[in-house]
């Protein structure tokens, strides 16, 4: 059985993507004079430096931190740790961000390892968003919204990580 492999974002679209992003999230924050992009291990903290440069470079004025936040998919309960004390980011502006929302799960893990801090907003960022969420977690700021089956999967290649070019399958 064959696996049938569609390019839904070429290395192009993903860089027009994430300029959008990044755009966004200085509009969402423009009064902010920094704030703080918490990547998901392992794509997601990728996809979060790539932003956290492309905003160096639209607004250099702005302080934007970045942190890893690495949680445990499969277990029931909130398993999740960070690169940093997790104190760095009290009372600041914080954006989670991942390459794929699908269920909301590991979204709602690494929100989770921020809940007792306290925050001045929390927002998510995901490249792709899949639409089928099963936690009421939504995605602020988002490259593409794409209406998948349950059967289907996305794999996004980043190539900092996968040694690839960048693109975005549908499976």
């Amino acid at each position: 059985m064959s696996t049938k492999k569609t390019l839904i974002l070429n290395k192009e679209q993903i860089k027009q993507k994430s300029l959008r992003i990044a755009y966004q999230i200085i509009e969402d924050n423009f009064d902010e004079p920094s704030f703080a992009l918490v990547g998901i291990a392992e794509r997601g903290y990728f996809f979060a430096q790539r932003l956290q440069k492309i905003l160096q470079e639209i607004a250099p004025e702005k302080q934007i931190d970045l942190l890893k936040v690495s949680v445990v998919k499969n277990k029931r309960s909130l398993e999740a740790k960070t690169d940093q004390p997790i104190e760095s980011v009290k009372n600041k502006v914080i954006i989670l961000v991942d390459d794929v929302l699908n269920s909301g799960r590991t979204l709602a893990y690494g929100l989770g390892a921020f809940i007792d801090v306290p925050l001045k907003k929390m927002r998510t960022a995901v490249l792709i968003d899949r639409s089928h969420h099963k936690f009421p977690i939504f995605s602020d700021y988002y490259g593409l919204k794409l209406s998948t089956i349950l059967k289907e999967h996305v794999e996004v290649v980043l190539e900092e990580f996968d040694n690839e070019e960048d693109a975005a399958y549908l499976i």
